[in-house]
């Protein structure tokens, strides 16, 4: 008895010094090897080379290849690491105040939400003029605002006399997913064939149009939703151990409902307005994390933020290269 006592402190500093350490430097391997492959050249070298080339002005290495790395690998790897944390630290999070393993941003209807008002945009606005410099933000806004309209209802839906009901906020984006999955289905039905061949790839998720202009202003407002919902790590670990003791121990129930439902929607709106829709990462992450490092969210936010960001460059990386020249959507992967 004594003994097994004993081992429990043990195995949870083991368990805080394997995530401290391995999980961040899992993040550099697989963002060297993001940086080193693709359809133009593949050497491991690369990143060091670019490093020589910012510190010391070296030219050893053809500048077009550097340029490559710069203006297309570069930015596609930050944004993939972006778009990895923000699925992963929301999927962790939705479990904690749905109390529901299987919760996710696809379960509440955030991202059928986002593809629906992108889908819309990619049949109709093809009919209505835009100014060529905001042709490339029309996709990401609307699957944005799509995001955003979807949380709202959520939010109105769930709320039952001045209390958001996690059993109804559940059931709410079971039923939204539905209707959002019949108008994707409209859409697709209507368009083009142009149209319904982007539909698809949007769909099945890419980040293929990432440049550093995207990276602008997608980076801000992710990092600005993590920071809020890591600062509701410990009404999480609270919230476990039911809404009844977390509100004894001074937790305002509602107010964190709804501030994580917000900034839940913030986050996974503007990853899928980038992305399109990518599945698994926030489900498949806490879970795997759970199991190796503990369920204290204390920890397990920040780790998801470093294991969904690996899992998303390795999975970038795998499209990008298994088919090269040409690009298998991250979705199939």
């Amino acid at each position: 008895m004594t003994a097994d006592i004993l081992k429990l402190p043990i195995n949870m500093f083991y368990k805080g010094i394997i995530s401290v350490l391995t999980l961040p430097l899992f993040m550099m391997i697989c963002l060297w090897c993001a940086l080193s492959y693709g359809a133009v050249l593949n050497d491991l070298s690369l990143p060091w080379e670019l490093i020589k080339k910012s510190l010391w002005g070296s030219e050893s290495t053809a500048q077009h290849l550097l340029s490559i790395v710069m203006q297309i690998r570069l930015p596609r790897a930050l944004l993939a690491i972006l778009v990895g944390c923000a699925l992963a630290v929301s999927g962790a999070s939705l479990q904690g105040l749905s109390r529901n393993p299987l919760a996710d941003p696809g379960l509440l209807g955030i991202s059928s939400g986002a593809a629906a008002a992108a889908v819309s945009g990619i049949v109709y606005f093809k009919q209505v003029a835009v100014a060529n410099w905001l042709q490339g933000y029309v996709l990401p806004v609307l699957a944005f605002l799509g995001a955003l309209a979807t949380a709202l209802i959520i939010n109105r839906m769930a709320m039952i006399n001045g209390r958001i009901q996690i059993i109804t906020l559940l059931l709410s984006g079971i039923a939204l997913n539905a209707l959002f999955a019949a108008v994707i289905g409209l859409m697709s039905y209507l368009a083009d064939d142009q149209s319904l061949r982007l539909i698809t790839y949007w769909l099945m998720g890419s980040l293929a149009a990432a440049t550093w202009s995207n990276l602008s202003y997608v980076a801000p407002l992710i990092l600005l939703a993590l920071w809020g919902i890591l600062r509701k790590r410990k009404e999480l670990n609270l919230m476990l151990l039911g809404e009844a003791n977390a509100k004894y121990m001074g937790v305002p129930i509602e107010k964190v409902k709804t501030q994580l439902l917000w900034l839940n929607a913030l986050a996974v709106g503007v990853a899928v307005s980038v992305s399109g829709i990518i599945g698994f990462i926030g489900l498949v992450v806490p879970h795997l994390l759970r199991l190796t490092t503990g369920s204290d969210y204390r920890k397990l936010l920040f780790n998801s933020m470093w294991l969904g960001g690996s899992c998303m460059l390795l999975a970038d990386t795998i499209s990008r290269t298994i088919a090269a020249p040409a690009e298998v959507p991250i979705g199939v992967i």
